[in-house]
């Protein structure tokens, strides 16, 4: 098939190509540049691709393709809640826009990146399920929610729209993001021999592998409709829900020397929940989600070892989104609804 990939040079979209590619579709990607150059080891393989933002999608951009995987976003809460309006001008309206223009050009196939942060809270000692309440804390967890409601609204016999709601992502990747609580915690460890927590560690987080995250895309663009149409699945496996205190321990056991330390200060995050991921193995019963947090630490720590990251990667903007965009605006490169300026074609080398 020809997939359209947006969001294709970030941290899940990296990966989400190459495993795309390699199983034998024809890739194209779509994405702004806001993390171009904030590499982790080598390049990743270049695709065919528009450098464009989301919002000025046309829709000569949309023809000719088969599906299209949407993953561009502002990406987490503390980004998103920078600047509310910007998030759901992105986050929402731009991708309820792309999905009408995909309809329009004859995109059979609409898959939307979403989020278990929808669920907001929910009492941990029921794992909760795709007909579970929404109840999303943050601008980034309701724009998930509207897209899901808009999109859904465009399914019929010819426009088929599927929405994978991700556990918490870890895991290596040329566009690494160190904001992410594992490869977080693990970064810690590694680079000052502190897992360092910023919360009470009470809250549970469902986590899932980046490579099972692109998988589980992959095998949605080729499943069956009548298996995939209109629904929402939650992409993870329902032995990965750990409270963030039992992830820091497995960092600690996986890095020789390390401690857990608490930050002062740090109280229960309301952001807490426990997720069943079966309706997506009854769904797709050939899919194989088979990282565990431990295996998947392991790697980490290796790869962090290998290209040499330190503390100055761990704090710095390179891989944390949010120092990322305020970096490129301190730079007068983005302007306040992160729009490229003009002067962004003589500093496009930027690391």
């Amino acid at each position: 098939m020809r997939v359209l990939v947006t969001g294709h040079e970030g941290y899940i979209g990296v990966v989400l190509t190459d495993v795309f590619a390699r199983a034998g579709h024809e890739v194209v990607g779509l994405d702004a540049g806001w993390y171009r150059g904030c590499t982790f080891g080598a390049e990743p393989a270049a695709v065919e691709s528009l450098s464009l933002d989301l919002r000025d999608v046309e829709p000569r951009h949309l023809e000719g393709f088969d599906a299209v995987v949407h993953l561009a976003a502002i990406s987490n809460d503390p980004l998103a809640d920078l600047d509310p309006e910007t998030t759901y001008d992105v986050n929402h309206r731009a991708s309820v826009r792309l999905a009408r223009l995909a309809k329009r050009a004859g995109v059979g196939r609409f898959v939307f990146s979403s989020s278990c942060s929808l669920y907001g809270t929910a009492d941990p000692g029921v794992l909760v399920d795709e007909d579970a309440p929404m109840r999303p804390i943050t601008p980034y967890g309701e724009s998930k929610v509207l897209v899901e409601r808009d999109v859904s609204a465009l399914a019929d016999d010819h426009f088929s729209p599927v929405f994978l709601r991700n556990a918490t992502v870890y895991g290596v990747s040329p566009r690494l993001r160190l904001d992410l609580v594992v490869n977080n915690l693990a970064g810690f460890a590694f680079t000052t021999g502190e897992v360092l927590v910023m919360s009470d560690g009470t809250p549970w987080r469902p986590l899932v592998h980046i490579e099972d995250v692109c998988r589980a895309f992959l095998a949605v663009v080729e499943a069956p409709r009548a298996a995939v149409h209109d629904e929402a699945f939650n992409v993870g496996r329902s032995e990965e829900n750990h409270q963030v205190s039992e992830l820091a321990d497995i960092v600690a056991r996986a890095q020789p020397g390390s401690r857990v330390v608490y930050a002062p200060g740090g109280g229960p995050d309301p952001r807490t929940y426990r997720v069943d991921f079966s309706k997506l193995s009854r769904a797709l019963p050939d899919l194989r989600m088979t990282w565990a947090v431990e295996a998947g630490v392991e790697e980490l720590v290796s790869a962090y070892a290998r290209e040499g990251l330190s503390m100055n990667d761990v704090t710095g903007p390179r891989y944390t989104r949010i120092r990322r965009i305020q970096e490129l605006k301190a730079a007068g490169r983005l302007d306040g609804a992160l729009r490229w300026d003009r002067a962004r074609a003589q500093a496009r080398a930027m690391p």
